[in-house]
């Protein structure tokens, strides 16, 4: 699908945020500038997260309190890493999100939605889903 606007990009965040339940993971890929951290923020305000989201680059890991816990990792600086983190262990309190998943290896749960997204101009993204498991393919019919 295509995003026209950041408006557009926070939407979408938005309505899958507002499916998400304890225990989920979504995996965003793509270019920088794709539009995964306008995503999240999306996710936050359905989640009703007062602090501003932005970035994990520089800590790997921030969270976020709302109706759910909201776990976002940036994975990118994991590249090479050869030992679990155990980053998966919060999926047991609320939501994770793991921005570049390719740097997170086999760690990262079996059942996931991977979320693609490409930079096509300054307005423009292409969002694509690939849902791995039923709960994930029920999340995307909306």
């Amino acid at each position: 699908m295509l995003s026209l606007s950041e408006k557009e990009t926070i939407e979408l965040g938005y309505k899958i945020g507002k499916k998400l339940k304890q225990g989920y993971c979504l995996t965003l890929k793509g270019d920088l500038a794709g539009g995964k951290t306008t995503f999240t923020k999306g996710i936050g305000q359905a989640l009703n997260i007062k602090q501003v989201i932005n970035s994990p680059t520089f800590t790997i890991l921030k969270i976020y309190e709302g109706d759910l816990k909201l776990f976002h990792i940036d994975a990118y600086r994991l590249e090479g890493a050869e030992y679990d983190l155990g980053l998966d262990e919060y999926l047991d309190e609320g939501v994770m999100i793991v921005e570049w998943p390719e740097y997170y290896g086999d760690y990262l749960p079996k059942e996931y939605l991977e979320i693609s997204f490409k930079y096509i101009d300054d307005n423009t993204r292409e969002i694509n889903f690939r849902p791995a498991g039923k709960k994930y393919e029920e999340l995307i019919e909306c």
